[in-house]
């Protein structure tokens, strides 16, 4: 059973930008395989890691204007993971920092319910703890 009680949170210093509500992250660690004339797969060189990710916020109030006008200035965020505490939601644990905002993809608007956007992003430092 899902613990309720947490969600990521897209933080711009110590406020609380948006929460997330859908979280795609893909990992890339790629290695080049080396070859020599003698043998083949006789090592590999590792070559920098990325970490990409997918993030889609609901379009309430100005998020997603706040969040676009991040992109074109190319100013850095943090996700963390919050934890409610009565009826707040308090900072736990920085989790990917560094983080900017590559493409912004808004839905389209809709008759019932709030229209959303994805936002591509990318990581410079995932897995931080605070």
């Amino acid at each position: 059973m899902p613990d309720w009680n947490t969600r990521l949170e897209i933080r711009l210093g110590t406020t609380v930008v948006s929460p997330i509500s859908q979280f795609t992250p893909t990992f890339n660690v790629p290695h080049l395989v080396l070859h020599s004339i003698d043998e083949d797969n006789v090592g590999y060189v590792r070559q920098p890691q990325t970490f990409t990710f997918t993030m889609t916020v609901q379009a309430i109030g100005t998020v997603v204007a706040d969040l676009t006008a991040l992109a074109v200035n190319g100013k850095e965020f943090e996700i963390t993971v919050a934890e409610k505490q009565g009826t707040d939601w308090a900072f736990k644990a920085l989790k990917f920092a560094r983080c900017v905002i590559t493409s912004v993809n808004p839905s389209n608007v809709v008759i019932d319910g709030a229209p959303s956007a994805s936002f591509t992003c990318m990581s410079l430092s995932p897995g931080v703890e605070a």
